[in-house]
């Protein structure tokens, strides 16, 4: 009796090894070894059916489900599933209330907030459509479609990341997503294509179906925080032991099996072949020989034209953007001939006010003399209704401002002169990027005080000159201040317009910065394009940043947006300091 129970101990620790202690012990028919088993809180959504769900009972069902139990036996870990919605179990996730993630696909974002096990299935997408409307074959085709996605979703990041982000309606679960496709509030749907099908026919959508299958494969499995490396390697050793005893194919054959597409058996190919299709596969031999060479040709062909016809909508696409251009500079360059006017006849009359002044003050001060020498004479006397103790000391005073105004008027009119000056071939020079900062905030004057109560202007000392077209830069920094105030919802909000010089990148820089609405994230690569525009319905152009950039290009310069919805926008314009003359 002692020798078998030594060999029922020996073969209870072989299967320790392989199964875990609690599953070794269970297959040994004895009682688990008593251990302090880890308590796993596992996060799962709780509408991605067949994966992970919650039935009609409110209990956790699906693939997903039945693998982390299975990996919870074998590990003997203690686990406690946490259902919700998608964003509340990756919000869980980050603030350390879920420690497990039992379900999600593999991404580089993700990958940056996550450590992934090794994955152990692959997911299929698919592209949804009403049976009234066209299929499509590929991701590129919905390209300015109007498309579903499930809100957070790997399909969500994946197309965001290829640009479609304006065409997308996110929905909050893959169910309503197929319920908004068949309401018609999209064209097309883009879901995995097993949940997919499994909602379709529980919700009875007969007139949502697939209309490409595998549209994108996306790696899938399990995954922890960042540096929580003892769970994840417990989580790739139990997946490797439920391989190896059968029951991870068990558990897929469960939940996946009935959905997958079925094979039709060997034998019954057999018999029909043998009866049937054998001597019609010989009669058709040839024909399909022909056929295929017929479709080859045609294949071909049609390719061809898709691309001629492709390149002439791309040719009418490019004209039509290139006669907008001409017509909106062609306005601009017709208002640099009316700004020009205008400012010859405000020069006329300010002329006549800062000639003058002088022989006011000049005069003023001879009657100050004469009315000095009188002395008691004055007492009582009053200029304007007003005494003369008090005007003969607010008179020197208003004739200042007066004079002191003329000239502020001259600036203002020699800088928007300077400014709407053009020129063809416009002349290079060493020149003071921070002149061309004061001549700016000289212009903008007016439109900075009503804009903000809080403008900085910081520049900075001893910085070297940059090998620039004055006018040109001054018309980018105008640019890009007009940008900032037009972006503050109130004057509370700060406009900050500093410069300096960066060594280490060997550039002279000029950042204006504000704390305005910011910039959405899919909109900032987009807002030097030509005739982009977030302001069309305040009059934006789409122009302005387009030729700002442009310009700083020619200059060999750089020029930088960074914006965080909410908080604000910094652009920051960098130059390349002038060479020094060699002595």
């Amino acid at each position: 009796m002692p020798r078998l129970r030594r060999h029922a101990l020996a073969r209870l620790a072989a299967l320790a090894a392989l199964l875990g202690p609690a599953r070794a012990a269970a297959q040994a028919g004895l009682e688990p070894l008593p251990a302090a088993a880890e308590r796993v809180v596992v996060g799962a959504d709780r509408d991605y059916p067949p994966y992970e769900f919650l039935d009609k009972n409110g209990q956790p069902a699906g693939f997903n489900v039945d693998l982390t139990r299975a990996l919870a036996e074998v590990m003997g870990m203690q686990v406690e599933f946490r259902f919700g919605t998608w964003s509340e179990i990756r919000a869980g996730m980050a603030d350390g209330r879920i420690d497990l993630l039992q379900g999600i696909s593999w991404s580089e974002a993700r990958a940056r907030e996550l450590d992934f096990a090794a994955p152990h299935a692959v997911i299929h997408h698919a592209i949804f459509a009403r049976k009234t409307t066209r299929p499509v074959a590929s991701l590129d085709e919905l390209r300015g479609k109007k498309v579903l996605v499930f809100g957070g979703g790997i399909m969500d990041e994946q197309l965001t990341r290829r640009g479609y982000g304006p065409d997308l309606v996110r929905a909050g679960t893959p169910a309503d997503a197929l319920q908004l496709l068949e309401a018609g509030r999209a064209d097309y749907l883009v879901v995995a294509a097993l949940p997919g099908i499994w909602l379709s026919r529980e919700l009875g959508l007969a007139d949502v179906v697939p209309v490409a299958r595998s549209v994108a494969a996306e790696r899938y499995g399990y995954a922890v925080r960042k540096g929580n490396a003892e769970l994840l390697g417990r989580i790739d050793e139990g997946l490797a032991i439920l391989r190896q005893t059968g029951r991870y194919e068990a558990i897929h054959h469960k939940w996946l099996g009935p959905l997958e597409p079925q094979g039709v058996p060997w034998g019954t190919v057999a018999r029909w072949g043998a009866a049937v299709l054998v001597p019609l596969l010989l009669g058709l031999g040839g024909t399909v020989l022909w056929s295929r060479s017929l479709k080859r040709q045609v294949a071909q062909r049609t390719e061809s034209l898709a691309l001629e016809v492709a390149q002439r909508e791309r040719a009418v696409e490019e004209l039509r953007i290139h006669q907008q251009q001409l017509v909106q500079a062609d306005k601009m360059a017709a208002l640099g001939v009316l700004v020009s006017g205008v400012a010859h006849e405000i020069n006329n009359p300010n002329g006549y006010i800062l000639l003058n002044m002088p022989i006011l003050k000049a005069a003023f001060e001879d009657a100050l003399e004469a009315l000095e020498t009188r002395g008691a004479d004055t007492a009582g006397l009053t200029l304007g209704g007003i005494p003369w103790e008090r005007m003969r000391e607010q008179i020197p005073l208003m004739l200042e401002e007066m004079q002191a105004g003329g000239r502020r008027i001259k600036h203002i009119v020699e800088d928007l002169k300077d400014f709407a000056r053009r020129e063809d071939s416009p002349a290079l020079e060493a020149v003071d990027l921070n002149e061309v900062a004061r001549a700016a905030v000289r212009l903008l004057g007016a439109a900075i005080t009503r804009a903000t109560h809080r403008f900085e202007l910081e520049l900075g000392e001893g910085l070297p000159r940059v090998r620039a077209n004055g006018q040109r830069i001054e018309q980018v920094v105008v640019n890009l201040l007009v940008n900032a105030c037009e972006a503050l919802p109130d004057p509370g909000r700060r406009v900050r317009l500093a410069t300096r010089h960066d060594a280490a990148r060997g550039q002279v820089v000029l950042e204006v910065a504000d704390e305005g609405v910011g910039i959405k994230p899919e909109d900032l690569a987009r807002v030097t394009d030509p005739f982009f525009t977030t302001k069309r319905a305040r009059g934006g152009t789409g122009l302005g940043l387009s030729v700002s950039a442009g310009i700083v290009k020619a200059h060999g310069g750089t020029l930088e947006l960074a914006s965080a919805p909410g908080r604000g926008t910094t652009a920051t314009l960098g130059l390349p300091p002038a060479e020094e003359p060699r002595a």
